[in-house]
């Protein structure tokens, strides 16, 4: 399940109506009924909580785990990552923020679950959707070298051998480390849940009798891997038994009190594992996000934030409503809900066990109005659009409405600025690292995106009869691109700077350019803004003008120390774009988050001490109406909306983890022109 392209809080409700009978052998430790998870032979009421381990730092996760459970989660998901894990075909990195058994580790020392979503295929706002780039090699060579032949080589996600056997390598390799870690359940480990495919069920409806053979091997082959722990599927209603289907969907900017009413909802209907998604989103870091035109920011107004700070009083909320579901959990185990009208939008669902517990839920789903209403002889107040859970059918312990938690005041304070200098790009150089392939070819077949870069260049000879030259009315120069976006050259001087957006990523730039007599160069550059990661045949969607790759300070690695001597670097200037600038600075005294403020910048990437901070594009404006936002009523992903009119993002963050205390080393690759002198480091606090 992903999330949508605008960051918000989802939930994944896995709904108990929705499992099938096990057919898990009797000495496994986890299975399922038409109630809920049976661990160690005792139903549970389940809450999780997404937190993506490459997102964050491996110094931000104890604290983050901590966090989650003391909000009151069992569960900690997160996908595995497959471009991130293997970057190319046969060679594995599992070090760093992708040491994903560290990871599952932390989880199990603090005493929660997992659920493990393998995929391999994830969407999730990520680059390719995890798919590693070497099937994009291979789609676009046989695709292109055999279009005229009726080839089936290589197709994502459907019944097609080469992507099968790479899928079900990658898989399996992942459950053998869990196994020989020991962490499955079954082997006394955190994990009690494992995801095959993603989303699939959209995917399938238009896919035929293929994507059907799909499902069922895609289901056949996980189950056969003997994990001991079910496998689920999300958004696939016809997921093979024992394999399970989740329902998901994106909630963008959520207001607590509503979250908490769909939660309870959730519960009151029967449900027994809901997660939200994110618990913590974090950040895409270097150029791992996807979308395209998604953030660096991957915040999703969770619980807790992106830099790790508790977002109040949403994660005190959720955990004041997780205590009173776990407080009814031995009547909602026992029990499907006995449905009674209050009123006319009034209902309470009461669970009912055979040993005597009982637990109520009142719900009143009048989006204006309160209500007082009787329940078992009693009068109750029920603010408009809320749930009052009552664990023992009489008392009420927490109203989805009321809202207890403090509210968190979130400040960026300014620490300091730098010094930077700075290295302008040559558009017309070509260095012996670079290289050249006439015609027009699509971008990624040559970048293999190691680069948000491809120059492409033409040259035109004007002759001394063309009508222009003696009326001064110059040419009219069109280009069209399949995205994400470019800059336009004729002559060394810039013309144009047009970009897509996510529905429509293809681009055109139109306009008069001027030239003179003889040879004129044109030079466009072609920018892509992270890969598609969803879609039907996602992987045939191009980037590019249908050249040399990246940048000449990429080629340098002026982004690292040992790569900064390479040029001769100037005093720092204005507004010029192709610039890299660089600074050098002491990390600060404290243990706040840290961000880099880059309001005062166009478009471009940031690295430091060689690691890629990410993309940053904040002269892209937010646009959208943003008015007050009433938690009351359904809910829908413009309905609560901020920033308009601000920059997409502003503050990119730093981890702590990637600073020595002195002499770290700040890289900025402008493209469109900026005003180096504004950018600060910032400290992140909330009270």
């Amino acid at each position: 399940m992903s999330g949508g392209r605008l960051p918000a809080l989802v939930l994944l409700l896995l709904a108990a109506a929705m499992l099938a009978a096990s057919t898990l052998p009797v000495e496994a430790s986890v299975g399922y009924d038409h109630k809920a998870l049976i661990i160690d032979g005792r139903r549970r009421i389940l809450i999780s909580g997404s937190i993506h381990y490459p997102r964050s730092t491996p110094d931000m996760w104890p604290d983050l785990i901590q966090k989650a459970k003391d909000g009151g989660l069992d569960v900690i998901q997160s996908y595995v990552f497959w471009n991130g894990h293997e970057p190319s075909q046969g060679q594995f990195y599992f070090g760093g923020n992708y040491d994903l058994v560290r990871f599952v580790k932390l989880v199990k020392e603090a005493g929660l679950y997992v659920h493990l979503r393998i995929g391999p295929y994830a969407c999730a706002e990520w680059n390719f959707g995890y798919f590693f780039f070497f099937f994009f090699f291979f789609f676009f060579f046989f695709f292109f070298f055999f279009k005229l032949f009726p080839c089936n080589l290589l197709i994502f996600r459907t019944d097609n051998g080469p992507f099968k056997a790479a899928m079900e390598s990658f898989t399996t390799k992942i459950v053998s480390m869990m196994k020989a870690e020991g962490l499955f359940q079954t082997q006394g480990g955190p994990i009690i849940l494992c995801q095959i495919e993603n989303e699939y069920g959209p995917v399938e409806f238009y896919g035929g009798a293929p994507a059907v053979r799909y499902t069922n091997w895609a289901a056949q082959m996980a189950v056969g891997l003997s994990t001991g722990i079910p496998w689920v599927m999300c958004k696939q209603d016809d997921a093979p038994d024992p394999v399970n289907s989740g329902l998901a969907g994106p909630v963008p900017y959520r207001p607590a009190e509503d979250i908490a009413y769909a939660v309870a909802k959730f519960i009151q209907k029967g449900g027994s594992f809901i997660n939200y998604y994110m618990y913590h989103g974090g950040t895409n870091f270097g150029r791992t996000s996807g979308g395209p035109f998604i953030a660096t920011s991957y915040d999703y107004d969770a619980p807790i934030d992106e830099y790790g700070l508790l977002r109040q009083p949403k994660w005190g909320h959720l955990r004041d409503l997780h205590k009173a579901i776990k407080l009814c959990e031995p009547a909602l185990v026992s029990a499907d809900p006995t449905v009674t009208k209050l009123g006319n939008s009034q209902e309470a669902h009461v669970f009912r066990s055979n040993s005597g517990a009982c637990a109520a839920f009142l719900a009143n789903n009048d989006p204006s109005s309160a209500v007082r209403v009787t329940f078992n002889g009693f009068p109750y107040d029920l603010p408009a659009w809320s749930i009052s859970v009552l664990p023992d059918c009489k008392t009420v312990t927490f109203n989805t409405a009321k809202v207890a938690a403090p509210t968190s005041q979130i400040k960026m304070s300014w620490f300091e600025g730098f010094s930077f200098k700075s290295y302008t790009e040559d558009i017309s150089s070509l260095d012996s690292s670079s290289f050249t392939k006439d015609g027009l070819i699509e971008q990624l077949s040559l970048t293999w995106d190691k680069s948000d870069y491809l120059w492409y260049t033409t040259y035109i000879d004007i002759s001394p009869n063309e009508h222009f030259l003696k009326t001064g009315k110059w040419p009219y120069l069109t280009v069209m691109s399949a995205g994400h976006a470019m800059q336009v050259f004729v002559n060394g001087q810039k013309f144009g700077f047009v970009y897509g957006d996510v529905d429509n990523p293809k681009i055109t730039y139109s306009g008069n350019v001027k030239m003179w007599q003889g040879s004129n160069k044109i030079s466009i550059l072609s920018v892509s803004v992270g890969l598609q990661n969803i879609g039907n045949h996602f992987e045939t969607w191009n980037v590019g003008v249908l050249g040399p790759i990246g940048t000449h300070g990429e080629h340098l690695n002026l982004h690292t120390a040992s790569g900064s001597s390479s040029v001769k670097w100037g005093d720092a200037a204005k507004d010029q774009p192709f610039t890299w600038y660089q600074a050098y600075f002491n990390a600060p005294s404290g243990n706040e988050p840290l961000a880099l403020d880059m309001s005062s910048m166009g478009k471009g990437q940031i690295w430091i001490n060689g690691q890629g901070i990410g993309r940053y594009w904040p002269a892209n404006k937010a646009s959208g109406i943003c008015r007050s936002c009433d938690y009351r009523g359904n809910y829908n992903e413009k309905k609560c909306l901020s920033n308009c009119g601000e920059p997409s993002q502003k503050w990119y963050h730093v981890p702590r983890s990637w600073l020595n205390p002195t002499g770290n080393y700040l890289v900025v690759f402008e493209e469109l022109g900026g005003d180096p002198s504004g950018i600060s480091l910032v400290k992140r606090t909330a009270k």
